[in-house]
């Protein structure tokens, strides 16, 4: 058996010092990975069956002056939760925060479904938020426990792109049928019931690993402040300084900015200091870690680009009704599944495996060309066609953007090094949707898309140059895993 190393062919501590899936039956793994699916499942429902129902919802609890600030407050607790739950399952393991996890975001939904007003929604939400942090940063990072070698890790996290793509992609219907059929409150209901299963495959199959830290386990309480004010501060200022309609406060935008570089600024020195860092400066030694961190910056950006302005040219220079322009942009979703899956059998012959990141970011510039080309008259075949060459490019990106992290990070370090891909890729997706609707403000809604299009081919020509950067092989490995 082969295991990932660097390029200069040092042995990854991730692989060496992980439990050996031997020590568990094949049946165990399957169904703890299918407990990982689940919860990943759960996320996306939370989010897409939300965001689909949620101008009924609005509606009916005459909220909708407060509209945006449900999913405000569900973005930030969420960002600013990964990086410190991703920490936290290093220290203290991953299986009680993924339980806890499940327990929060279904004890949020069942609250939001019970909603009286706006602000008692905009509380549960912002809840549930923090619990869709613990689970982002625990379940991208939990495969790495269940399989020390990379190789066969990415045929696992394959499964675990391809169950968030479908779960992406049916939330919205699912959303809307059932809000169709038996009201908004209905919808809210269903994380509960998914979380039940979840629930009890990770509680009866997961193994419960005690990780090694160096020192006490002593929680970096300032430090974790700090991160948290440098990661929400920022995504804060862009969805407040850039609200729609107006609503937007520039004064109280900028103190957000201002508050987020005081925070990095106390944030770095302060981190080298601590004996059990939060946030360990460690996970960004070398220039590897970095570049990999610039390009999930970048392909969050493209990704919600693509995923937020793509349906106003359907529907503005196409005519498509919204319905109809959502069931043409399926394929940008579904269509991760089958790159994740492609990927997962090409990574264990490839002897630098970034070149499967090069061509993934090759392919998502070729896609946006070929939307910014979509125009009146484009038949729809092409519009599907356009839509599947990004998804599947995103299929090369998404899953390689954490595997590569964690093969370039200590074993100790695995879940914060994940955690800190996710964060990065989620603040470039914040910084993407936000420049587009600046120059949606400030030309036209088609020109400001387009523009946003060009950016994000450019983007993609940037983290595949990035990802050529990363240099990773595949190597024999001294330590062989049954």
């Amino acid at each position: 058996m082969t295991s990932p190393t660097r390029s200069d062919g040092s042995s990854s501590s991730a692989a060496a010092a992980a439990p050996k899936p031997a020590e568990r039956s094949r049946r165990d793994l399957l169904l703890a990975m299918a407990g990982v699916a689940a919860t990943v499942v759960l996320v996306a429902f939370d989010s897409t069956i939300v965001t689909t129902i949620l101008p009924r919802v609005a509606e009916a609890l005459g909220g909708m002056a407060l509209y945006s600030w449900v999913g405000t407050g569900y973005l930030l607790a969420t960002a600013a939760s990964i990086l410190i739950f991703g920490r936290l399952g290093d220290m203290f393991g991953r299986k009680p925060l993924m339980l806890i996890s499940l327990a929060i975001v279904a004890a949020g939904s069942v609250a939001c479904g019970l909603a009286q007003s706006m602000p008692q929604l905009i509380m549960f939400r912002t809840l549930q938020g923090i619990g869709g942090g613990m689970m982002i940063a625990t379940a991208f990072a939990a495969p790495a426990d269940l399989f020390p070698d990379a190789r066969e890790r990415v045929r696992w996290m394959a499964l675990v792109s391809a169950a968030f793509a479908m779960a992406s992609g049916i939330g919205p219907l699912m959303g809307g049928a059932i809000t169709q059929e038996f009201g908004w409150r209905a919808a809210f209901f269903v994380a509960p019931i998914a979380a039940l299963a979840s629930f009890f495959l990770i509680w009866r199959y997961f193994p419960k690993f005690h990780p090694t830290i160096d020192g006490a386990r002593k929680i970096d309480w300032v430090g974790g402040l700090l991160l948290i004010v440098a990661v929400a501060a920022p995504l804060g200022a862009l969805q407040i300084g850039f609200a729609r309609g107006g609503a937007g406060s520039p004064m109280l935008a900028i103190a957000l900015a201002i508050a987020a570089v005081a925070a990095v600024a106390l944030l770095l020195p302060y981190e080298r200091r601590v004996s059990a860092p939060i946030f360990p400066l460690r996970v960004l030694r070398g220039w590897e870690p970095r570049l990999l961190n610039l390009a999930a910056f970048a392909i969050g950006a493209v990704m919600f680009i693509l995923i937020f302005y793509s349906p106003l040219i359907l529907q503005r220079e196409l005519g498509y009704s919204p319905s109809a322009a959502g069931l043409l942009m399926t394929p940008l979703v579904a269509a991760i599944s089958l790159g994740s899956i492609i990927n997962g059998q090409l990574f264990p012959r490839q002897s630098e495996p970034q070149r499967l990141m090069v061509f993934g970011g090759l392919l998502l510039a070729t896609g946006c060309v070929m939307v910014l080309f979509i125009h009146a008259g484009t038949p729809a075949w092409w519009i599907l066609l356009s839509f599947t060459v990004n998804g599947t490019a995103l299929g090369f990106l998404l899953p390689n953007m954490t595997l590569f992290m964690q093969m370039l990070s200590e074993r100790r370090d695995i879940g914060i090094a994940s955690a800190l891909v996710q964060t990065t890729r989620a603040i470039g997706s914040a910084v993407g949707t936000a420049a587009t609707g600046i120059a949606i403000t400030y030309t036209s809604v088609l020109e400001g898309v387009r523009l946003g299009l060009i950016a994000a081919a450019c983007l993609s020509v940037f983290a595949a140059v990035v990802a050529h950067r990363v240099k990773m092989k595949n190597v024999v490995s001294v330590k062989k895993h049954a």
